[in-house]
């Protein structure tokens, strides 16, 4: 069964960006269960912005799972990514995804490479470039074995990066890995400006899918855009994704509709079975 996600970011700098709670935890976290979420995902600072007995209380008392953690503040905040011409730079990206890897696993919860992956520097070649995400992400997937969890790798649309921008760059990024416990994210808003077709793309990725991000095509909660969201559930069942459908989305027009409405879409098309509804 699919399970419904909402993100929390704690980074204030990014404001805007799209994230559907911006409160301190003790507010965001009670919000999601009120809201009818079965996890939160969190983008913060870094490993240590959450105090991990405060956030393992708020979970327990809300009933209320830890999904993911992003790693994105690394290149946002500090411009670190793992292709950098910069060896020094490509080490601090490593540490930096490591302590969201221990931050996660201590819930059980995996680590999402998105814009961390990079992009092309001057004097360096695509081949080149992909050589070195793949050594980062071996390493980085041996940490997470270590550490009992898998790793995400988030495809990105070319505006945000030049290197793996697809599901099919996803899976055959993957497949040239010795590491067994690296999934993809299948992002709706990213799959709607790279993809020939969304469901089609998820299809051919299959077993490859271990997250989703549920966002329309304008960036707005699920149900808001012109993504066909029918035939999105319709791939997703027939590949038997079970994970997380989080929802990285604008909190638009404001968080508390942007998560009733993420909401509604999710049993809808999702987990029709439990809302007795079916798609138009």
């Amino acid at each position: 069964m699919i399970k419904s996600c909402v993100t929390i970011s704690l980074v204030p700098s990014l404001a805007g960006g799209p994230w559907i709670y911006w409160d301190d935890l003790e507010i965001s976290i009670p919000k999601a269960k009120a809201a009818g979420f079965d996890a939160v995902e969190l983008f913060t600072a870094s490993a240590d912005a959450v105090t991990p007995d405060k956030l393992a209380r708020l979970l327990d008392e809300n009933g209320i799972e830890l999904a993911a953690v992003g790693t994105g503040a690394g290149k946002a905040l500090h411009g670190l990514h793992l292709v950098s011409t910069d060896s020094q730079i490509r080490r601090k990206a490593r540490e930096f995804i490591s302590s969201m890897i221990d931050f996660g696993a201590r819930f059980g919860a995996p680590a999402i490479i998105g814009s961390m992956q990079g992009q092309l520097e001057n004097g360096v070649d695509r081949g080149q470039a992909l050589a070195r995400l793949s050594e980062g992400l071996a390493d980085l997937a041996e940490k997470a074995d270590a550490c009992g969890v898998n790793l995400i790798l988030e495809p990105l649309n070319r505006y945000e990066t030049d290197l793996i921008n697809t599901l099919a760059d996803g899976v055959t990024l993957i497949k040239s890995l010795k590491a067994r416990n690296v999934s993809l994210l299948a992002d709706l808003f990213h799959m709607n400006i790279e993809e020939q077709s969304i469901a089609k793309s998820i299809l051919a990725a299959g077993r490859f899918i271990g997250h989703l991000h549920f966002v329309d095509s304008n960036r707005r909660p699920a149900g808001t855009g012109h993504i066909d969201l029918t035939k999105v559930a319709q791939a997703l069942s027939e590949i038997g994704f079970d994970g997380y459908a989080s929802a990285e989305a604008l909190p638009w027009p404001d968080p508390d509709t942007a998560a009733a409405q993420t909401m509604s879409a999710f049993r809808k098309f999702l987990r029709k079975e439990s809302s007795g509804l079916t798609p138009k």
